[in-house]
């Protein structure tokens, strides 16, 4: 099965009009050699009988250079060098895989391909598109949160199968990668310009329609990485992973931004906001907790705690009495509330950095407590009706509050008490930043906060206070010691 190469040419018999094909003359030159100018290179080689033992002996070109043909025979040899011979299975099915390939003209398969066709008893033919595959390995991922499941869903769903899914998963390459972000990216443009238009029918064409930012490029992207990775090393369909090859464009979270009185006058101006992370400066913090507790407003003490402990909202709806330790002042972060489209359910925390203890004030245990005789009273009121969840902070008869609801409903009151917009969650980064503001070091926030690293935290926070900056400026100032107390310009 060594396999040889030849030449051979169109030339036709001048009587009978026949192609010469390898007896023409001027394949030869006066030597022997094979003539440079004249002819195609061609190879041919025998390889293993078929399932039925006839024989096969495949035959290719024409190929420009004598290096050609020799190449793809050092291919076929080095794919039939993979069975073992005395496996007449796989030697059979290795000859099957080679000429499927140069039948269709196609690269002969690789050694790895070759080995990984065997493992499999799968010919490439055989192997899954990439719509076929993504669905399959949904469909078949275990032991993750249903978050992390929907949001796989939705990237397949919305981007990964309309882009890719045609390709046969070992076809896909990554400028078929590129190709689904620059897609998305020219989307993005054109959602943008019929966004701003005057006319009302361009804007209502991409109405509800999202911009795809960087950060959700990197998770769809993240998405795409997992499957392909559990392609190769699971279940050997490819032999390296596409998704490593791309390079997208950083993704830089957007940095929490206070709300000055220069900010909120240019907000009320032209009802933009200067970041999508804004924040509170601790006098507004406090009017809102003020005007929410002068309303009697029953949510009180979820945002009062939301506040000063930086919990997420998940996380304050998913509280339990059994969590809290009102004589320890502790409170342990074991539960939150989930929302899979409008469905909710009581979930663990997705991280075990997320699932720890967090210290209280005073204050905040006696809002608890406080909390407490309230839902009580309650309970009583609501007799037969009441549904018993051990839930912190629930419905008026005991049930789960829906996350949106308290979200509708903290926006309501803080457009109530005159104050600019900020996101529920961006208490949470009030409560960092007052803990800045307060001296408090920066691990004790991140792990107050429950963050991965204080270094995460720094990154995050720092420098978001002007008062902080300032603080910083006049510190490095006075270590310098000078003869007179204030330099004036001469």
């Amino acid at each position: 099965m060594k396999g040889s190469t030849f030449k051979r040419c169109s030339c036709r018999d001048s009587v009978t009009g026949r192609r010469l094909g390898r007896t023409c003359p001027q394949l030869r030159r006066p030597g022997g050699g094979w003539s440079r100018t004249h002819g195609h290179w061609h190879w041919q080689i025998e390889i293993p009988a078929r399932a039925d033992g006839t024989r096969r002996t495949l035959r290719h070109g024409p190929y420009p250079t004598q290096a050609d043909t020799d190449t793809v025979l050092d291919r076929i040899r080095a794919a039939l060098a993979v069975p073992d011979p005395t496996d007449p299975h796989a030697t059979v099915k290795t000859g099957d895989l080679i000429e499927a390939a140069v039948k269709a003209g196609a690269p002969v398969p690789s050694p790895d391909q070759v080995r990984r066709a065997l493992h499999l008893d799968i010919t490439p033919t055989e192997l899954p598109t990439m719509e076929v595959y993504l669905t399959d390995w949904l469909a078949g991922r275990r032991n993750i949160k249903a978050g992390t499941l929907r949001s796989y869903e939705g990237h397949i769903r919305l981007y990964l199968i309309p882009h890719l899914g045609y390709l046969r998963i070992d076809r896909l390459r990554p400028g078929h990668i590129d190709a689904m972000y620059d897609a998305i990216a020219e989307r993005n443009t054109t959602i943008a310009t019929l966004r701003a238009s005057r006319d009302p029918a361009k804007r209502d064409q991409v109405k509800n329609q999202r911009i795809v930012g960087n950060r959700t490029l990197h998770v769809i992207h993240a998405t795409l990485r997992k499957a392909l990775n559990d392609a190769m090393r699971r279940h050997r369909y490819i032999d390296t992973n596409p998704a490593l090859m791309v390079e997208l464009p950083t993704a830089r979270a957007p940095k929490p931004t206070i709300w000055t009185d220069q900010r909120i006058r240019t907000w009320r101006d032209t009802g933009k906001s200067p970041s999508p992370v804004m924040i509170w400066t601790p006098e507004h913090t406090g009017r809102f907790l003020d005007h929410t507790h002068d309303a009697g407003d029953r949510l009180y003490a979820l945002y009062h705690l939301v506040t000063f402990t930086g919990l997420r909202r998940g996380e304050a709806c998913g509280l339990h009495w059994d969590d809290l330790d009102l004589d320890a002042h502790t409170l342990t972060v074991r539960w939150q509330l989930v929302q899979h489209g409008w469905a909710t359910a009581i979930d663990t925390p997705k991280t075990t950095d997320s699932e720890a203890a967090v210290a209280l004030d005073t204050e905040t245990v006696a809002v608890l407590r406080a909390h407490r005789a309230r839902q009580h009273r309650e309970r009583l009121g609501a007799g037969a009706a009441w549904t018993t969840t051990g839930l912190v902070f629930t419905t008026p008869t005991g049930g789960r509050l829906h996350p949106a609801d308290v979200t509708d409903h903290f926006h309501h009151l803080a457009t109530q008490a005159g104050l600019p917009p900020i996101r529920l969650h961006d208490l949470r980064h009030g409560a960092a930043t007052m803990g800045l503001a307060a001296g408090v070091q920066m691990k004790i926030i991140s792990n107050r906060l429950r963050h991965s690293s204080p270094h995460f935290t720094a990154k995050f926070y720092g420098a978001v206070l002007p008062e902080l900056s300032r603080a910083a400026a006049e510190a490095t100032a006075s270590v310098v010691p000078r003869r007179r107390g204030a330099t004036r310009p001469a």
